[in-house]
């Protein structure tokens, strides 16, 4: 292993090839300093990919990556910057897949970057703020660039020997940090029914967010709630540190908060340092089917761009513009709609552009992300509709009364031949 104490120092030229294929950490786990790294040495190496799965950092410009190319499963985050330049490619993939197609090669993976805690007493580093799909890059990767700062909590899960690091930069920065969305009143009143479908002994899954935040406000008067989820925020804290998330009913992971990410700020990561009763995993487990099965009254909470009449939800794309990307909602909504006692929530305001745009629509203007035959619950400020079990026709009465009034003649206008004919 090459130790480079001095970032400075760095010369990826020594470990990359032309034409290599780079998978980097994601979200708060992105090794900042070898993105810095490579949007200043990339394009002499020349011809080297990227992917990355979210961006928080700013880091990834289209200025920063000229010459580099950059693709994702969506434009998460800071990465919509380079979609608006036309300069990211989407690959469109649950989050789930992402790991067994690095595994497969169909998604190439010749150099693995990677953020990492200080070694324990053991010589292994934590991946800290990430679990994902990390481990599937390392294991599959020619060579492993790892960021080692000691500002990254060690978090409980697999751990990466320092036998497998190619080339170790020791750096002590902050890592990216997201702050808490600021909540309106349209964030209050669709989190005041996402919340009536939590129960005591609750299992939760949620994105980041303002709804999100909103929604676990609402929940301190729960018991025993408990969390696996492909990524958490500071607002967890608050309910583990309140006593109501416990973890304690969960049959399997018993008094352990499940997660994939830590997307949150320095409050977040304090808290998760060597934290026994929270488990940093890989989306083999956070989003597996056979574990997700496992889970009694699991409750996933997710978002949507727009939703059609018969309750097709769109996640990706508003006309010209990639604003999202497929992420983990297909492998949470079918998980929660088939749970026992646990429901599938998709959560969204009812307008968007100042209320001249209904998201409760005829028709999408985007891509379809989740199925209408997975679809449980849709949920706005409004109202929620139930859909699970329910006709094409009697879809679109339910969706209609929670679509913001302004637009309710309109769409029952565009409603009358589905219930006319039945579909």
């Amino acid at each position: 292993m090459r130790v480079v104490a001095d970032a400075r120092d760095l010369d990826l030229g020594e470990f990359l090839r032309p034409g290599d294929r780079i998978v980097m950490g994601q979200a708060c786990g992105e090794p900042t300093t070898l993105v810095q790294a490579l949007s200043e040495q990339g394009r002499d190496i020349g011809g080297l990919a990227t992917f990355i799965a979210t961006s928080f950092s700013g880091l990834l410009t289209p200025a920063a990556m000229d010459g580099i190319s950059v693709c994702s499963m969506g434009a998460i985050g800071a990465l919509r910057a380079l979609a608006k330049e036309h300069r990211l490619g989407v690959i469109p993939c649950h989050v789930s897949q992402i790991g067994p197609m690095i595994e497969a090669g169909t998604l190439g993976c010749d150099v693995a970057f990677v953020q990492v805690s200080p070694a324990n007493a053991d010589g292994d580093h934590s991946f800290g703020l990430t679990g994902d799909h990390v481990q599937a890059a390392v294991a599959k990767a020619r060579v492993v660039v790892a960021e080692v700062n000691d500002q990254v909590p060690f978090t409980y899960g697999e751990l990466l020997p320092a036998a497998r690091i190619d080339c170790a930069v020791l750096i002590s920065r902050p890592p990216t940090e997201v702050a808490p969305a600021k909540i309106g009143a349209t964030d209050e009143a669709i989190a005041k029914h996402v919340a009536a479908y939590i129960e005591d002994g609750s299992v939760l899954q949620t994105g980041i967010g303002a709804v999100p935040d909103a929604v676990l406000r609402l929940l301190h008067d729960r018991r025993d709630l408990g969390v696996h989820s492909g990524m958490v925020g500071d607002a967890l804290v608050d309910l583990v540190q309140a006593g109501v998330v416990t973890n304690a009913r969960k049959h399997i992971d018993t008094g352990i908060t499940i997660s994939g990410a830590l997307i949150g700020t320095r409050r977040l990561y304090d808290f998760a340092h060597r934290n026994p009763q929270l488990r940093m995993c890989t989306t083999g487990y956070t989003h597996d089917a056979a574990v997700l099965a496992q889970l009694d009254r699991l409750v996933t909470v997710n978002s949507a761009l727009e939703v059609d009449l018969t309750g097709q939800v769109n996640a990706e794309q508003s006309s010209s513009a990639y604003l999202g990307g497929t992420g983990g909602q297909v492998d949470f909504v079918r998980a929660g709609a088939r749970s026992p006692g646990g429901h599938a929530v998709i959560a969204l305001p009812a307008t968007a552009k100042g209320g001249t745009i209904s998201r409760i629509t005829a028709r999408l203007s985007g891509p379809v992300t989740t199925a209408r035959s997975d679809v449980d619950v849709i949920v706005t400020e409004f109202g929620s509709a139930e859909l699970k079990g329910r006709t094409l026709a009697e879809r679109t009465r339910r969706l209609i009364a929670i679509a913001h009034p302004a637009f309710q003649e309109e769409l029952a206008r565009e409603a009358h031949t589905i219930q006319q004919r039945g579909f």
